[in-house]
């Protein structure tokens, strides 16, 4: 097995997006590394400041990927690695603000490039989305060579922006860059809210005792993957030499059912409320997804661990742990 965490020992390290889940759980996981530092940006549009581990080497920066002035005091400082996780996230969210998702997800994109490749940043790790750039009529299990055009929401369309923009940096200037795409990612440090993610939107429905809202008939599939695994191949990605300009899916290779997600939940919390159906969303024609993680497997030697049901679990205890914050902070 790789020893990936000791070549971070030392280095400084730009995370964007540092308060959202899959930062949170990344900069967990850099401290024991010992960097010599880890800056940690993030405007808070969609998280909260708590959510960033604390340590020593973690530098919080509050602040925009689109404000000049931040990165030009964010890469005053020369780093090692740029994790490039900020976004304006989800689908719905750009269907109701299609030009905040542009200017986020494009101009945003564009410029930490253009700072990383001003300043020679050795590795670019941008964080893309198996649920967009494969489109609703990819063949099942996805594969890192089918990319659709033929897009349902704007999100999905900035998300391939992204990596397009990605590639071009990486083919004419050089800069080495290595694109994850991730599927559904779950797990301790994502708030519950309006544009959040299923799981814990559904823990905390029920742990209100209401019954939890699908939208559609409940069989539509998922390939729901814990932020663990997805931290794992993310750091991966940072460290070996034949990744890059590629792009990897970060998945479970799983299919698991929004009813049996449902069902889990309400098990666990003992709700008693079970489940009410909504008609589904106009732009949502995604039926079924499972990736094919293969290629991960191969060049990163990536390998999730995490069982649903597992990942469940530490979601509601995390969101039961900070129940009273999260109360607070829940916006739907």
């Amino acid at each position: 097995m790789i020893d990936y965490l000791n070549e971070y020992k030392g280095k400084n390290i730009l995370i964007t997006g540092a308060a959202g889940c899959i930062g949170s759980n990344l900069i967990k996981a850099l401290i024991k590394a010992e960097p010599a530092k880890v800056i940690a940006l993030d405007d808070l549009s969609s998280s909260e400041k708590w959510n960033i581990p604390e340590a020593a080497n973690v530098v919080f920066v509050h602040g925009s990927i689109l404000n000049e002035e931040v990165l030009k005091r964010v890469f005053s400082h020369r780093f090692d690695f740029v994790f490039h996780l900020a976004a304006h996230f989800a689908n719905q969210n750009s269907v109701e603000h299609p030009e905040t998702d542009l200017l986020v997800n494009g101009l945003g994109t564009l410029k930490v490039l253009q700072y990383s490749h001003l300043t020679k940043v050795p590795r670019f790790v941008f964080a893309s989305s198996g649920c967009s750039v494969y489109g609703s009529q990819a063949p099942l299990p996805l594969k890192e060579d089918f990319v659709s055009l033929h897009l349902d929401t704007p999100y999905q369309i900035t998300k391939l922006l992204g990596e397009l923009y990605s590639n071009f940096f990486h083919n004419y200037y050089g800069l080495p860059v290595v694109v994850c795409r991730y599927f559904n990612v779950y797990g301790p440090g994502e708030i519950p809210g309006k544009y959040r993610n299923v799981i814990p939107n559904f823990i905390y429905w029920a742990l209100h005792k209401k019954p939890l809202p699908i939208t559609g008939t409940g069989d539509e599939t998922r390939d729901f993957t814990f932020v663990d695994d997805v931290v794992d191949g993310t750091l991966r990605a940072g460290i070996v030499p034949e990744a890059v300009g590629e792009a990897f899916n970060l998945a479970s290779e799983t299919e698991t059912k929004v009813i049996d997600i449902a069902n889990m939940v309400n098990k666990l919390t003992g709700n008693p409320n079970g489940v009410k159906f909504l008609p589904r969303r106009d732009w949502d024609r995604i039926i079924r997804r499972r990736a094919s993680i293969e290629k991960a497997r191969k060049v990163l030697g990536y390998e999730p661990k995490i069982e649903i049901s597992e990942g469940i679990r530490r979601v509601h205890n995390w969101i039961v742990g900070n129940r009273n914050r999260i109360e607070a902070e829940a916006k739907f």
